[in-house]
């Protein structure tokens, strides 16, 4: 067995470190979850942990870890005679990203059901983790289902199974430790809320203590056991801690002011629901413990509002997590009862920073909605000398759209947007295995046996199978999509009134591409070229900064944009070839720049048509004159074209399922 990289060699990671200590004093707090950028340690001090967790005394043979003091009386290995258990080290589980649902929470043993006749359950992983850790490495990346198993077991302290003719209820108590990289994508705020805490965790950028790093992390490789021996006496003495804050923790008092402190925070700060009011009472009440004491103080109060609130305040997804510490202590303060006549008004009061206060903004004034470097010419042909590159202009109010489906039945990855055939979901019947058996239907596949049993010269209780009567379950579920925008950034689109509400109604499209578990990508076009600004790519945040820090200016290369998205769709079709695609076009048509702009530009947009991608077309031409060119290109697409107005109007979805229905059709 490798030995694990010391826990108190870690440099620096204080807020991580006292956050998984916090849950190994109290695993009530609820879990944490640990974003941050690759390469910060965050893999290393969730390993490191169990080794400091104390031993835990268990019933011999049990498969559940029961405690032979207090025994669950439904364990499916019970019931328990009193007797004196063995000790054993607390076991760190790992949570592979691809794992199935029946590996999670176990599934009636196929095996012995086939062979004996009997049916028996087979304890899946949150078995094993009971009275330990179970560790969720990129839990960005897990499938919805499973993670919504994973934190409905965490919340209750037990698994329920009901499935193939199992009913199972077991206990599954464990210190629930996630680790992400937010540029990988994020998880849906609701499972935000079901950690406890969430800490943020960064390179350091001091060279002394990054020289630091180097030389403990070499020292290690050279010699695990060697190092691991000279962090033997820090590793037992915060061993011991632990052990003691354990001991101490039930006579913790948390007083009527705390609670106030705790209640008001929450307050401030507009968290939804009670569930970040309990986790910081059993943050406080752990910290205090940890510290030695019997009673929860301001201080306590204050680190367990920093642990606890930063995920949970976040009113969109595009929101960073974080907390204004200044008003934070404000808080504390104004419910501390040391200061109530007292009142601090605070320069920036409530709102945090002036709100109405427009932001800055160089280039041309334009509020009327004109453009204020007007492109001008016929057809769209610009100006001679072109429209000048202007500064970022800031996206209007998103707003909610109606779902986009993708017609028929895909078999991309897990999401939640269109129908698909999956590993998991409903079954919705059984069909003969193509290659490896992956989901046995267990009736369809006893029902193609049993007639053939006297023949076979069964003579016991088990089944004499073949091959040929094993059964595929067909299931389906949802799968997520590749939403491509191809986004026209030109001089005719530089007006800012009309350039900020395409970029709301892209960051709209944003936010429900991120609600629906979808990859998203963009593709930007102006002056001669067109550019990749996002590879496709599940982190639609990153999706919404660029859109966010995107310029205008220059000629409009059409073309040039529908190529650069065709081969980005050539190349990720090599690379996921399930996933199906929706081209979001996003401009007003105009095609300038080079012999036979609008011919060129039609010619590209009858190589999607030809490939049959579902494509939409937002028309972005304002004025009293419209050319209707969007329309064209939509009709070269062999899709439709929406005005801003009609998406605004929530239209969008029934559109774009034409659209989508139609070029299948014509496919």
């Amino acid at each position: 067995m490798s030995t694990p990289f010391p826990f108190t060699a870690v440099v620096g990671q204080d807020d991580l470190r006292l956050a998984l200590l916090l849950n190994a004093v109290s695993p009530a707090v609820g879990g944490v979850l640990v974003r941050g950028e690759k390469g910060t340690a965050k893999s290393t001090a969730v390993r490191a942990l169990s080794a400091l967790l104390p031993e835990v005394s268990v019933v011999p043979g049990c498969r559940f870890s029961c405690d032979p003091a207090a025994p669950d009386p439904s364990c499916p290995d019970g019931p328990h005679e009193p007797a004196s258990g063995t000790t054993r080290p607390a076991r760190m589980v790992e949570l592979p990203v691809g794992a199935s649902e029946d590996r999670l929470v176990g599934a009636l043993d196929i095996e012995r059901a086939l062979a004996e006749g009997v049916k028996a359950f087979e304890p899946g992983l949150l078995a094993d983790a009971h009275r330990g850790i179970l560790y969720v490495d990129e839990v960005n990346l897990l499938h919805d289902h499973l993670v919504d198993l994973l934190l409905d077991a965490a919340a209750m302290g037990a698994s329920y199974v009901e499935r193939e003719g199992v009913s199972v209820r077991h206990a599954a108590r464990f210190l629930l430790v996630g680790t992400m990289n937010p540029e990988e994508g994020e998880l849906r705020p609701q499972l935000l809320d079901r950690f406890g805490l969430t800490v943020e965790v960064a390179a350091s950028r001091e060279p002394d203590q990054r020289v630091e790093v180097v030389r403990r992390r070499l020292a290690y490789d050279d010699d695990p056991a060697g190092f691991a021996a000279r962090w033997a006496e820090e590793e037992a003495a915060v061993r011991a801690r632990i052990v003691a804050a354990r001991r101490l923790l039930p006579q913790v008092r948390l007083g009527d002011g705390a609670l106030r402190q705790i209640a008001a925070t929450c307050a401030a700060f507009e968290v939804d629901g009670m569930r970040a009011d309990i986790v910081m009472a059993r943050t406080a009440t752990a910290l205090a413990a940890w510290a030695g004491r019997t009673d929860v103080l301001a201080e306590d109060v204050r680190q367990a509002a920093l642990l606890a609130l930063p995920h949970r305040r976040r009113r969109n997804p595009f929101d960073a997590p974080g907390l204004d510490e200044d008003r934070l202590d404000e808080t504390l303060e104004e419910y501390s009862g040391e200061s109530d006549d007292d009142p601090d008004p605070g320069p920036d009061g409530p709102g945090g920073g002036g709100g109405g206060q427009p932001a800055p903004d160089s280039g041309p004034q334009d509020d009327g909605g004109s453009a204020a470097q007007p492109e001008a010419g016929e057809g769209g042909q610009p100006q001679a000398s072109g429209a000048q590159e202007q500064s970022a202009v800031r996206a209007a109010e998103p707003f909610r759209t109606k779902a986009l489906s993708v017609p028929g039945i895909g078999e991309g990855a897990a999401g939640r947007r269109s129908r698909a055939r999956t590993e998991h979901g409903r079954t919705t019947g059984s069909r003969r295995p193509r290659g490896t058996l992956t989901k046995l239907h267990l009736a369809a596949t006893v029902q193609a046996a049993a007639p053939h049993q006297r023949a076979r010269g069964r003579s016991g209780p088990g089944l004499v199978l073949r091959r040929d009567d094993l059964r595929q379950a067909a299931r389906e579920g949802r799968e997520g999509n590749l939403v491509l925008f191809v986004v026209d950034a030109s001089g005719s689109m530089a007006a800012r009134q009309r350039m900020g509400a395409v970029k709301g109604a892209v960051l709209s499209l944003l936010l429900d591409a991120y609600q629906r578990r979808d990859k998203v990508g963009l593709v930007t076009f102006r002056g001669a070229s067109a550019d990749v600004a996002l590879p496709p790519t599940s982190s639609v945040d990153a999706a919404a900064a660029r859109l966010e820090s995107l310029p205008t200016g220059g000629r409009t290369p059409l073309a040039a944009g529908l190529l650069k998205a065709h081969e980005v769709l050539r190349v990720e079709r090599l690379r996921d070839p399930a996933r199906r695609a929706l081209v979001v076009v996003v401009t007003d048509g105009r095609a300038t720049g080079g012999p036979e702009p609008v011919a060129l530009a039609g010619r590209a947009a009858r190589l999607f048509a030809a490939d049959g991608v579902a494509s939409v077309v937002v028309d972005c031409e304002s004025g009293p004159v419209r050319l209707g060119l969007a329309g064209q290109l939509a009709g070269e697409l062999g899709g439709t074209a929406v005005t801003l107005d009609e998406l605004r109007a929530d239209s969008i979805a029934g559109l774009v399922r034409d659209v989508q229905g139609t070029s299948r059709r014509a496919a």
